[in-house]
């Protein structure tokens, strides 16, 4: 049985704020590259819950990232910062996860976790309007 669409953007919006409450649990133990990689994630389902209410489907997550962009950052609906902020969490997750010998560190990390939380409530307030 396929999810109707409400519950389905419900979920993603639950999967994104437990998913920044990991990023949270992981900064406490100074797993850096983890930790970027939760906060793009939970921004991941944030936006796909937008694009899904906004029946925008995409088959792929840099397909997610440029729906995101075209339809409410180039608009103006969501501010340029929280564009770039997606951008550079969505980049730094893939040289966090894939790069040999390199890691971030505190003073990287520990700057994005407000601006994350602030895109994700940004996104929750249009959903809900």
């Amino acid at each position: 049985m396929k999810p109707n669409r409400q519950a389905y953007i419900e979920y993603r919006l639950e999967k994104a704020e437990e998913t920044y409450q990991v990023a949270l649990l992981l900064t406490e133990n100074s797993k850096w590259n983890s930790t970027i990689n939760r906060l793009c994630y939970a921004c991941f389902y944030a936006v796909s819950a937008l694009l899904v209410q906004n029946k925008i489907e995409v088959k792929s997550h840099a397909g997610l990232k440029t729906q995101f962009f075209l339809n409410f950052i180039k608009t103006g609906e969501i501010s340029m910062e929280f564009g770039k902020l997606y951008a550079d969490l969505f980049d730094w997750r893939q040289k966090g996860d894939y790069s040999d010998f390199f890691d971030f560190k505190e003073e990287d990390v520990k700057p994005l976790i407000e601006p994350t939380k602030a895109l994700i409530n940004k996104i929750k307030e249009i959903i809900i309007e």
